[in-house]
């Protein structure tokens, strides 16, 4: 039998536990995207998206039935990919792994450069490069487009992808690890390519469309949230955001893309939404925010607004997932 311990001293401590790996994997995966951006070759998510579209095309069906089994079983496998990468694998590993799925599902750098580059191009007067230059950020027909409509669809697309490109891998990361990451991940990109409102994609990508719509109810609250208290930092009032993301969040036909575009709106001090060209269609969506329509140096207070973001969200992930570590060692 082991010897009691003697009186007075204390009994033997449990070893530490290990350091937080998902934690340390979501801090650098988020450096190495702020150094790197997104992987230049072999990139998994366009992997992914290649194998998505190949088998779209073999089991397409004009049914939601059909639609909703696509879109689970590419998320679910996904999912399962994730946790067979992470599974049996000691701290460093894990954090390893974490900080490499991480990197390779945000795409903050790469978002804000592009907001650079059609900057410049509009700085320049280059309209038509400019148009070209569009389809990399978003999907609306540029072809009517002058510089004040690409100025406001460039910050129209960074607010809208920094929730959905940066917070939502953060958010799903801190609570599911690198499954959370690599679904989420999944989910955003189905979305991005069959969640459409057109003929071939109304009833096959519902399932994709409204999961995405689930998906981002926390991260979107949370990016709005995050840009009022990050307005100073661009020279806007938290007020004027806040307000404009209550008044007219719920105005935007997206649920989540709502919230975040009028609180940038709000932040930046100017007028979003109005009329757009989109997959063949023309809408009239509502005005967010007050003051005048943006200009092409706005793009450059709005990227930078977004980097704000990036860092806050960052910090918020990383101590969420230590508090879930912390509570579940008790």
């Amino acid at each position: 039998m082991p010897d009691a311990p003697r009186p007075g001293r204390r009994p033997p401590t449990r070893p530490a536990p290990p350091a937080w790996p998902v934690a340390t994997g979501l801090a650098v995966g988020l450096a190495a995207d702020a150094v790197f951006a997104d992987p230049r070759r072999g990139h998994p998510v366009a992997g992914f998206g290649a194998v998505a579209a190949a088998l779209e095309r073999r089991t397409h069906r004009d049914s939601r039935a059909v639609g909703a089994a696509y879109a689970v079983l590419l998320t679910a496998g996904a999912a399962a990919l994730g946790a067979v990468g992470v599974a049996g694998r000691g701290p460093s590993s894990r954090a390893t792994v974490t900080a490499l799925a991480t990197w390779a599902v945000i795409g903050g750098t790469s978002l804000r450069r592009e907001a650079t580059v059609m900057s410049r191009l509009l700085d320049h007067g280059d309209v038509e490069a400019a148009r070209d230059r569009l389809s990399h950020l978003c999907g609306r027909d540029p072809a009517q487009l002058d510089v004040p409509g690409l100025a406001r669809a460039t910050v129209e697309s960074v607010a809208e992808n920094t929730a959905d490109a940066v917070v939502g891998p953060l958010v799903w990361g801190a609570l599911g690890g690198v499954p959370g990451l690599l679904a989420y991940r999944a989910v955003n990109t189905l979305d991005a390519m069959v969640g459409h409102r057109s003929p071939r994609y109304e009833r096959f990508g519902w399932a994709a469309a409204r999961t995405d719509d689930v998906a981002n109810l926390l991260p979107a609250r949370l990016t709005a949230a995050l840009t009022v208290a990050c307005a100073p930092l661009i020279g806007g009032r938290p007020r004027s955001a806040l307000r404009a993301w209550r008044r007219d969040g719920h105005k935007h036909p997206s649920p989540n893309a709502g919230p975040v575009e009028a609180a940038f709106a709000g932040a930046l001090g100017r007028t979003l939404g109005g009329r757009l060209a989109y997959a063949g269609r023309v809408e009239d969506r509502p005005l967010l925010g007050d003051g005048p329509a943006p200009e092409v140096a706005d793009i450059a207070r709005a990227a930078r607004l977004s980097a704000a973001v990036t860092v806050a969200a960052g910090a918020v992930a990383v101590g969420a997932r230590v508090l879930l570590d912390r509570t579940a060692a008790r």
